[in-house]
């Protein structure tokens, strides 16, 4: 038999081994066909140059997702070299070099890859379009596209392809020769021992790694109020998280396990003899894998949530720190023309103008002498915005609330009454300031924090504020537009009347350019999303396939001894629940830990993204539980 035929002949006969590892494998390279292609389309390219945001962002993903794809099959490949070690173990013992072997499995893969590779860009090439029209879509561009074939992604793609290829080629030659025939014919029954009575260390370690978890997400907590500690109380938390979730997987639930067997004083039944006594003797050796999904898992959920909720929220999140469409500082000129040019182009809008004081000034706390450095406020009427049509809290005579959207990040949130200390003519010299609110009462474009006081307080301030260079009487010119589908053309006059060294922007471009940056940022997370899951849940199918296998012979006797199907798949189900959905519960609560801190940093609607998100990934993980069971009940039916 030529070396040919023995390789096809072995593709046929492991065709079950292969096809999910086959489809991943596909499923990879039409992702990044996709990515490729959208990197070299003309729109993105001059997106891209225009924004620096945008091209790093596709930097950081495209490297990012070669990273993902090479790491996800060189686990696979182990996994299948491993299984196919008593065949790799024939072949040497009947004299084959060790060199041949190599070639074969080499030669084996390159098909196999290049197979993915054919189907892989033919999907790609058919699915690029609708991504680019997702993705336009996104960041709200109307683009007619045709159905053109990008020759530069191609390119990429074999590149990347290539290297993938040279690096699992590395690995079967490392495995091949470093190999002995004892190690080969004993790889399929080499398992963690279950201790049966474990120590107190063990038991201590079950607890540390609660304790760690725990420790984890108490420091999360303490991060909105020490930002200026941020990176290291992250990786304070990444590590914490990450080695108690180690331990719990390591040593924790094999310390539950064994206490929920001695409970049953060993007489488990059949159920839990098919679905706890198999973990118990393996949760050792699914420890890293198990921590590497699990941390996946809580990444992804994280990353895509947060992406999400700034995108869902956009629009919202713009309002709270413009809640005027334009304004002008002080230009009455520039209003007055901004008005007939919209009368012009017939476009309905409200306009008002409102009067505001702008001084220097010092935040001072109230229960110390400790005082900030000085800075610039802008004093507003409750009374007059009010007539403007902005609904707010009307302060107290003689307090003022700060108003200002990025209170929290900027870490000028009023927690307690304080004090803004300021010149004046009088012996009352301080407004006590009695809280924030998370939203501004004047577009964020001009200078100073935003105070609300009443109308008495306001007037009352204007004449006690000592005259000097800072002091400044301003009347804003603000605009409303009433027609939304109007806002495109009515920015584009406001910006053409203004000058433009002065840096005005407006409410629609405003949104605008958030809404491109954070598509943009969506559409890379659910890419990389997508490759997480896939990797994640194909990681956990190869391990329970490798499992189904080594179990064939017990549940054979099960089947001989007169056992039915459905009744040992029930056990098999319990166990395939457990192990898909401990990992997926523990990265579930990580990723809202995180979350939680991150709905505190931004000021973002975060409870239907979050929600839609975890569904959505708990639907994707939880088909692959569905088809390792679908696996295991062909092993136990065709057992026989």
């Amino acid at each position: 038999m030529t070396t040919q035929k023995l390789v096809f002949r072995s593709m046929r006969k492991n065709i079950k081994m292969y096809y999910l590892y086959f489809f991943a494998m596909i499923f990879s390279i039409s992702l990044y066909f996709i990515f490729s292609t959208l990197q070299n389309d003309q729109t993105v390219i001059e997106m891209v140059q225009a924004s620096m945001n945008f091209s790093t962002a596709f930097q950081i993903a495209g490297i990012l997702l070669i990273l993902i794809t090479i790491v996800f099959t060189m686990y696979a490949t182990s996994i299948f070299i491993r299984r196919r070690s008593q065949e790799i173990g024939l072949y040497q013992l009947i004299g084959l070099s060790k060199a041949w072997v190599a070639r074969v499995l080499i030669l084996e893969h390159t098909i196999l890859g290049l197979g993915a590779l054919l189907i892989g860009t033919l999907v790609g090439a058919l699915l690029s379009r609708l991504f680019l029209i997702l993705f336009m879509n996104l960041i709200g561009l109307e683009v007619m596209f045709g159905l053109t074939f990008s020759g530069q992604a191609l390119i990429q793609t074999i590149a990347v392809f290539t290297c993938l290829l040279a690096v699992t080629s590395l690995q079967i030659i490392w495995t091949v020769y470093r190999s002995t025939l004892l190690q080969l014919f004993q790889a399929n029954h080499q398992h963690d021992q279950f201790v049966k009575r474990p120590s107190i260390v063990s038991g201590i370690l079950g607890l540390t790694g609660l304790g760690l978890i725990g420790f984890g997400y108490y420091v999360s907590t303490l991060i909105v109020d020490n930002a200026d500690l941020l990176m290291y109380l992250m990786l304070l938390v990444l590590a914490s998280t990450i080695l108690g979730t180690y331990l719990v997987f390591h040593t924790t639930i094999s310390w539950i396990l064994y206490v929920f067997r001695k409970k049953q004083n060993g007489n488990l039944g059949l159920y839990n003899s098919l679905s706890v006594a198999p973990l118990m003797h393996r949760m050792k050796g699914h420890a890293n894998s198990l921590t590497v999904i699990t941390i996946l898992s809580a990444m992804t959920i994280t990353m895509i949530s947060l992406s999400y909720s700034l995108y869902y929220s956009t629009e919202n999140d713009v309002r709270l720190s413009m809640p005027f469409d334009f304004a002008v500082e002080n230009m009455p000129e520039e209003a007055a023309r901004i008005a007939s040019k919209l009368e012009e182009e017939q476009i309905a809008f409200d306009y008002d103008q409102v009067n505001a004081i702008r001084f220097n000034g010092a935040w001072v706390d109230q229960d110390s002498n400790a005082d900030y450095p000085n800075r610039t406020f802008l004093l507003f009427s409750a009374e007059q915005m009010a007539q403007v049509g902005l609904d707010l809290e009307r302060p107290q005579d003689g307090e003022a609330i700060y108003h200002s959207s990025r209170a929290i990040i900027e870490g000028r949130e009023v927690l307690s009454p304080q004090d803004v200390q300021y010149a004046s003519n009088d012996e009352a010299n301080r407004l006590t300031v009695s809280k924030s609110k998370l939203k501004n009462v004047m577009n964020y474009i001009f200078y100073g924090d935003q105070l609300l006081v009443s109308e008495e307080t306001f007037e009352r301030m204007r004449d006690s504020i000592q005259e000097d260079e800072s002091k400044e009487f301003l009347t804003f010119d603000v605009f409303n537009v009433l027609d939304s589908e109007q806002s495109d053309t009515a920015s584009d006059i406001f910006l053409t009347n203004v000058d433009s060294d002065r840096y005005l922007t407006d409410f629609y471009s405003a949104y605008e350019g958030s809404r491109q940056t954070f598509g943009l940022l969506v559409f890379i997370a659910g890419f990389l999303g997508l490759v997480f899951i896939l990797s994640t849940g194909s990681i956990v199918y190869f391990k329970q396939m490798t499992e189904a296998e080594h179990e064939k012979n017990h549940y054979r006797t099960l089947r001989q001894l007169g056992f039915q199907v459905n009744d040992m798949m029930k056990g098999i189900i319990r166990k395939q629940l457990f192990v898909y959905l401990i990992p997926l519960g523990i990265g579930l609560t990580h990723a809202a830990f995180a979350l939680n801190v991150g709905s505190v940093l931004m000021a973002a609607s975060m409870l239907t993204p979050i929600i839609i998100s975890m569904a959505a990934y708990i639907i994707i993980y939880l088909m692959f539980a569905v088809i390792t069971i679908r696996y295991y009940k062909s092993i136990v039916t065709n057992v026989l």
